[in-house]
Order: structure tokens, then sequence, then C-alpha cells
């Protein structure tokens, strides 16, 4: 697809970062890590956490080879650490992605706060809890912020990048500057709302696509069959704003809301109102079992790669 990628660390530059917990999310963040040239300490508490990263690494593989990554020698500056305080000490920066529960994560950042360099950016990727709320035990969270991924991370390339009240602007800069050295398209936040933006955006089309399944208006394989065959095609090439400027022809946007806007309005207020109650549940999960509960989901997972790799490099072109 590419050249290979010069790696974004340098001598000069800070070159250790712990990632806490590694499950899906952190697993990625560090297959990307090792590929810029980061040492990766990694601090999770399973008890088979090497196995699972060694098989989770060789599946990535081709994917940062596509992206023009060396991987001949990925696991070179990677290490494990079950003790915290241990894990943190050394790191100039510091990936969190441990459960999505307040008291937790609250816990942790207090920790940090104290084991950590001073000048070590603490950066989370909650989905949903804002830094203000998690930093609340720390004496110093002008360094801590989110840096939310979309999954899985060393593939796409949005971060959300949400600073907390008391986040210093230093740190917000620091941040931005970090993702986009590892090839990341961060988007600053500028106001915390929980969920952040991508997530809520993301709930609301999959809250009406539980409801027309649960309708009967379409099944599963079908309504994303037209999500992958419209919606994705387009927004992946430009947003929902620019989208509907393109759909007001030469009158952009303004003709837009004039012509299109009253029937888009009536349309929201017949979107339907979703839970996941038993028999929502048992609509979803039968449909699942009769489409994609019949393949691995490692299988499933590099399809979907492939796919987003081809769409990247049709984008970057």
């Amino acid at each position: 697809m590419t050249t290979e990628k010069t790696k974004a660390n340098t001598p000069e530059s800070p070159s250790n970062i712990t990632v806490i917990g590694a499950g899906a999310i952190g697993l990625s963040w560090t297959a990307l890590f090792l590929a810029n040239g980061w040492k990766v300490t990694i601090n999770d508490p399973r008890a088979d956490i090497k196995t699972a990263v060694k098989e989770g690494l060789d599946l990535m593989k081709p994917s940062l080879t596509s992206l023009g990554y060396s991987v001949s020698e990925l696991d070179k500056g990677l290490s494990f650490e079950a003790d915290l305080e241990k894990a943190v000490k050394n790191a100039d920066n510091v990936q969190e992605n441990g459960p999505e529960n307040v008291a937790f994560k609250q816990d942790l950042y207090g920790k940090l706060d104290k084991w950590t360099k001073p000048a070590a950016l603490l950066l989370s990727s909650s989905s949903s809890i804002t830094a203000t709320i998690f930093t609340e035990k720390m004496t110093k969270p002008e360094r801590a912020l989110i840096g939310h991924p979309f999954n899985p991370p060393h593939l796409i390339p949005l971060v959300e990048v949400v600073p907390g009240k008391k986040t210093s602007h230093t740190a917000t800069l620091s941040a931005m500057n970090f993702y986009k050295s590892l090839g990341k398209k961060p988007v600053l936040i500028e106001k915390e709302i929980a969920g952040f933006v991508a997530n809520r955006l993301q709930a609301a089309l999959m809250q009406e696509s539980v409801n027309l399944v649960k309708l009967g208006v379409i099944n599963m394989e079908g309504l994303d069959l037209i999500v992958s065959s419209s919606i994705g095609l387009r927004w992946a090439a430009a947003g929902p704003f620019k989208t509907f400027t393109l759909g007001g022809g030469a009158g952009g946007f303004p003709h837009f809301l004039q012509g299109l806007g009253p029937m888009l309005e009536n349309l929201w207020k017949d979107l339907g109102e979703c839970h996941f109650d038993a028999e929502t549940t048992k609509v979803l999960l039968d449909q699942y079992g009769a489409s994609y509960g019949k393949i691995a989901i490692t299988e499933l997972e590099l399809q979907r790669d492939r796919q987003q790799l081809a769409i990247m490099k049709a984008l970057s072109k």
C-alpha cells in the first residue's frame, strides 16, 4: 500500500508508554505504539496476558504491513509489569483502557497522579466518562484528558481529544501532536458531553437500526447492506453536513434546509425509542445467530480490516 513508514519516535522524543488494560482497545493501541517505535509496558491483571497479546499482535500484523509499517520486530520494545506503580514510573505517556466505571477510574487516576512523572500525559480511551469526572481525586489533573479512539485504533484514524475542565492547554496540544505523530486524525472536542461525538452519532443510528429490525421492516443483514452501500460510502467521503450541502444542489445547504429540512424533521418525530428488553434482545440474537453467528469473530475482523484498508487507500488518493 505504501512504502515503509518512518517511525514516529526519534532519539530525542519521548519513548516510553504504559498501556493500562490490554483488551481489544488496549491491544490495538499497543500494536500501533510498537509499530511507531515506542517502548510499551503493559499493565493488565490477566494471568494469560502475555499469550493473549502475542496472539493479538500476530493478527494485526497484516493491517500494519498494509499501512506501511515494518513488523519484523514488532514486539521488540514490549514488556509486561503487573505492579501498577512500577509499570508507570518511567512512562512519558499513559494510555488507559480500563472499565467504564467511575469509581475504578477515579481510584486509578488518583494513583497515577502520585506514581507518574510530573510531565507524563495521562490519556484515557474512555468512551463515555469525561476527564472532569475521573480526575476528581487528582491533585494535578491538568495533564489528564480523553484520547478516545474508534475501534480498532491501530487502523481507524479518528481520535477524539477531549480535555477536562482542569486540563491545561499545553497538555491538550501535546495530546493532539502525539496522536498526529502516530498517523492518526485527532479532533478536538471543545465541550465535554457523555459519549463525546462519534459514539453519540453511532448510538443515534443504532437506535433506529434496532427499531427497524424489531418492527420487521428489514432484517439485520439487509440493514447492514443498506448502510454499507449508501450512508457508509457517502459519509466516508463527506460527513453529514457536507453531504447535505451537496444535496442542496447549486443552492447548497441553505437550499437543502428549505427544501428537505421539513421532511427530515418529520422523520425525527417518527424515530423509534428502543430498549434492550427481552423481546427486542430475542429478535436481535435470533437474527445474529442466523447470519454473523456462523462466522468466527477473527474472520469477521479480517474481513472488516481488509475492506477498511481498501477504503482508506482509495481516500488517500
